[in-house]
């Protein structure tokens, strides 16, 4: 098992040689370790659509074609503590069904237990958002942070929304 799933963060990280990157239903993040000290200048970062360009101090850190569409406009990209980049990209398509296997097109791919772990994740993201809505209406107060998903989530597992609203 290369990548535990962080409980308290619910991310299933896939990790790199640069840093690591994970996803939610709705956004990718990617997480890239710079020397310390490292200043907003010494940063060239691109966001598009398909693409991402990162370099630091002219070296070329991260460059590509994304595995799935963005909304290019909502990328964003910060410099934490002077050692940290994260890119946070939002999904064009953010069904559970759209859980990404590689950040890039053929580079940088989640081993097949990650990629398991990261489609459990989504499956029971989207099962939070979709069946609890019914179901807290009528059971104000239901907790269900510790819920397991079993079976079959591939795809995005069951369909809700036929459930009554």
């Amino acid at each position: 098992m290369s990548a535990p799933f962080e409980e308290r963060s619910g991310v299933v990280p896939c990790a790199t040689p640069w840093g690591r990157w994970y996803q939610t239903l709705e956004e990718v993040f990617i997480e890239v370790r710079v020397p310390a000290g490292t200043r907003a200048r010494d940063v060239r970062c691109a966001l598009r659509s398909r693409h991402v360009e990162l370099a630091v101090g002219g070296e070329e850190v991260l460059q590509g074609k994304l595995f799935d569409s963005t909304v290019a406009d909502e990328g964003t990209w910060t410099l934490e503590d002077r050692k940290l980049i994260r890119i946070v990209l939002t999904k064009t398509n953010r069904d559970a069904g759209n859980c990404w296997t590689s950040l890039l097109e053929n580079e940088y791919a989640a081993d097949p237990w990650v990629q398991d772990q990261m489609q459990r994740k989504l499956t029971l993201e989207r099962f939070q958002r979709e069946a609890i809505c019914f179901y807290v209406h009528q059971n104000p107060g239901f907790d269900f942070s510790g819920a397991e998903i079993s079976g079959n989530y591939s795809k995005g597992g069951p369909d809700f929304s036929s459930l009554e609203k």
